[in-house]
């Protein structure tokens, strides 16, 4: 429940840019590895490459992406992030840290921290489907 919140309230930051989640994970993938394919930036993302082509397609029309190849079927499109693209980037993550402090306000310090601490530590084990006891062993 409270990852559907943040993620609304992250979702809705991220419009007033111009942006979405889906903007920023194709944005951040191409920053890491230039000239990835929109087949790979899809399965990275967990959508389709036809989905990855359309969101791709807008950032390239907003200059947050520039095509390095010829556009044209059965041709790899090489893609890469743009200054724009990383101006954006750099404004979500500013997004992302002011979520996190909205959500951390109200606790004191040690309460942030002890919160922080959990929820890594939940995320680090969320693909892990063993029995709690036998990764509390590990």
């Amino acid at each position: 429940m409270l990852a559907r919140r943040l993620r609304a309230d992250v979702e809705q930051r991220l419009a007033t840019h111009g942006m979405s989640m889906r903007h920023l994970s194709a944005l951040g993938h191409l920053a890491r590895e230039p000239g990835l394919s929109y087949t790979e930036l899809g399965r990275r993302a967990d959508v389709t490459a036809q989905s990855m082509q359309a969101t791709l397609r807008h950032l390239e029309e907003h200059g947050a992406v520039e095509r390095r190849t010829e556009a044209g079927r059965g041709r790899t499109a090489r893609l890469h992030v743009t200054e724009l693209g990383a101006r954006l980037i750099a404004e979500s993550r500013a997004v992302f840290a002011s979520v996190d402090r909205d959500l951390l306000a109200g606790l004191d310090p040690e309460q942030q921290e002890a919160v922080t601490t959990s929820l890594m530590l939940l995320a680090g084990m969320a693909g892990d489907r063993r029995p709690t006891a036998e990764r509390a062993l590990r």
